[in-house]
């Protein structure tokens, strides 16, 4: 048997060695893989100053949080005059953006617009833009696009006899994109598995790992291999607790279906007042969808703006108590963000306004500080799986978030629960925006001349 093995291995490994052009294919994946890392950092820096930056102002005292009633809208009126006039590919979260050029056909007009280096770039300028503004989003999701479009570019130097397609590539550089964000290997690959991919699988699946690591491994290489919020030792739930976790997966299920619905809703407008008005003045629309999230944000003293990030970590740890409130104005503070038709996520918003959600039941049902964190993870995790109708990345992704390896079957029940309640209220979030967006035509070709016509007559 092992005469027999050994002319078929010698005869493998001489036809990968020969194959240099192959080999080549593959330096080129892994270096826009790295590229791709790269991006998420300067993206990563780049929102955290934006956000650094409007919360100075303000830290200034009222006059700072006053001011952000003027300095909102403007920026955000400034931002959806340049998305509209320069960038119409970046708008929305990012996500939708990646779904619908997936569907498209390679190479088509569609796709360039919706992914490619530039949008990538302009993404990444304008949602730091929306932070700098005070608005309620987040940059999680829009690594997706931006991830997928820095990737895809690596086609145009790849041999023609290479079987790595846009699909694939796309694939990967989203799943790079949302695992280096989030520092969560596992949730970008499940990701690409459960919302991206339209094949049984990914063919290319090395080609996914090796984005993800290569990508993971800047980002470790700058940020720490820390979990996003951090190793908060979450404990597992006992049977006690049974009734508060559904009563959070229920809630949930609700809250994030009425949200996906309103988000759906909001892109698909209809022929109501409001929707006339922003259809014959986007720019006013915007200007007090922007002022209302500035109102929200001087009620809460800053607490509803940005992703989240902050209040989600002090309710994790039990350093804050947020007032019941909290999570309604985080919810609309997130909607009204968004229907302002700027460059806006909601991945990590989501993950506020289900901690948030959490943390109310827990104060409702008279659990103590230790028993309350749990409930708030559920409460994330249940939240993302109802907006999103994506129950395994939403639980595997938390899991990775706050290290609950503990409390694997109560996330992934919590997940399994909140999407199907979800689901009874709303459409699948993400294919129904991408179903709503227009790709551009091509333009037609520039009229020829008779030969005739192209003669002046001389005086």
């Amino acid at each position: 048997m092992t005469s027999r093995s050994e002319p078929a291995f010698l005869h493998s490994l001489g036809s990968e060695l020969v194959e240099h052009r192959q080999w080549a294919d593959r330096v080129v994946v892994l270096a826009y893989a790295t590229v791709t890392g790269l991006a998420v950092v300067g993206f990563t820096l780049l929102s955290e100053l934006a956000s650094h930056a409007a919360a100075t102002v303000r830290a200034i005292g009222s006059v700072g949080l006053w001011a952000m009633l003027v300095w909102t809208p403007a920026l955000t009126v400034a931002i959806l005059w340049w998305t509209r006039r320069f960038a119409p590919g970046t708008a929305g979260s990012g996500i939708p953006q990646v779904v619908r050029a997936l569907d498209e056909v390679e190479g088509s007009v569609a796709r360039r617009v919706l992914v490619s280096p530039r949008v990538a770039i302009e993404k990444i300028c304008l949602v730091s833009g929306g932070l700098l503004a005070g608005l309620s989003i987040g940059r999680e999701g829009p690594t997706v696009q931006v991830g997928a479009g820095i990737m895809v570019h690596a086609r145009h130097w790849l041999s023609p006899r290479s079987r790595i397609d846009e699909h694939d590539l796309m694939v990967a550089g989203a799943a790079a994109g949302i695992a280096a964000a989030f520092n969560t290997p596992l949730g970008g690959i499940v990701f690409a598995l459960e919302q991206l991919t339209r094949r049984r699988g990914i063919v290319h699946s090395t080609l996914v790992i090796a984005a993800i690591v290569l990508a993971g491994l800047v980002a470790v290489a700058v940020f720490g291999n820390e979990t996003y919020f951090g190793r908060l030792g979450v404990q597992s739930l006992s049977w006690s607790m049974l009734g508060p976790g559904l009563l959070v997966a229920l809630v949930c299920g609700v809250a994030g279906g009425l949200f996906a619905r309103l988000l759906v809703t909001s892109a698909r407008g209809g022929a109501g007042r409001l929707d006339a008005w922003r259809r014959a003045h986007p720019f006013r629309f915007a200007a007090a969808c922007a002022a209302a999230v500035a109102v929200i944000g001087l009620v809460t003293a800053g607490q509803t703006a940005g992703a989240g990030y902050a209040p989600t970590r002090a309710l994790l740890e039990g350093q804050s108590d947020m007032p019941g409130i909290y999570t309604l104005l985080k919810f609309c503070a997130t909607w009204l963000s968004a229907w302002t038709g700027v460059p806006a996520g909601v991945f990590a918003p989501s993950l506020a306004i289900g901690a948030g959600i959490g943390h109310d039941v827990a104060t409702w049902t008279g659990v103590g500080r230790e028993a309350a964190i749990p409930l708030i993870a559920l409460g994330m995790v249940g939240f993302l799986a109802a907006s999103t109708q994506g129950p395994i990345t939403a639980f595997i992704i938390v899991m990775e978030m706050v290290a609950g390896q503990s409390m694997v079957l109560s996330l992934m029940a919590c997940a399994m629960v909140s999407a199907g309640v979800s689901r009874l209220l709303s459409p699948p979030m993400y294919n129904e925006l991408a179903s709503l967006l227009v790709p551009p035509e091509p333009r037609p070709p520039a009229p020829q001349q008779p030969a005739d016509a192209q003669t002046v007559a001389r005086p």
